[in-house]
């Protein structure tokens, strides 16, 4: 007679799951980004861009209770620098998209109006008389991350 034990299966992350996890996000420079370690979890549910798609994708088939580092590169991350998206923008329309008493210093995430209702955000890298620079990258762009996760639970 054989014995049999039945393990019990762990949930796994689902593109829609409810969970509850630590995770920390780690700079190409080594330096946090974000951290949840030490603190209190981070619950969410995924799908609702709590979390950027990139990291979401990175957790779908994970169990309960893993703990598990990623490295991801620029392209599988937030994309390369796209030195075209340094661009620059006129007085008229930086005022269009701000406060009427609006002062900005550089290094200031701006938003903008797209076409066709959307916005956007760019850096401010530089003003003068007659507009600004900005840099309208995501701010990780071209920077490979370290992505920490340990999955609490999972609903």
């Amino acid at each position: 007679m054989h014995n049999l034990s039945v393990e019990a299966t762990a949930p796994l992350v689902s593109s829609q799951a409810y969970l509850t996890l630590h995770y920390r996000l780690v700079g190409s420079d080594g330096a946090d980004i974000v951290s949840t370690f030490g603190s209190n979890p981070a619950t969410l549910l995924l799908g609702q861009g709590q979390l950027a798609a990139p990291l979401e994708a990175c957790l779908i088939g994970l169990p309960e209770g893993c703990e598990k580092s990623f490295t991801l590169t620029p392209e599988q991350a937030f994309g390369v620098r796209n030195e075209e998206l340094v661009r620059r923008i006129s007085k008229a329309t930086l005022a269009e998209n701000s406060a009427p008493d609006a002062q900005y210093q550089q290094g200031d995430l701006v938003d903008f109006a797209a076409p066709g209702g959307g916005r956007f955000a760019g850096v401010l890298l530089q003003m003068d008389d007659d507009g600004a620079l900005f840099d309208f990258n995501h701010p990780l762009a071209g920077q490979t991350l370290r992505f920490d996760v340990k999955i609490i639970g999972i609903l």
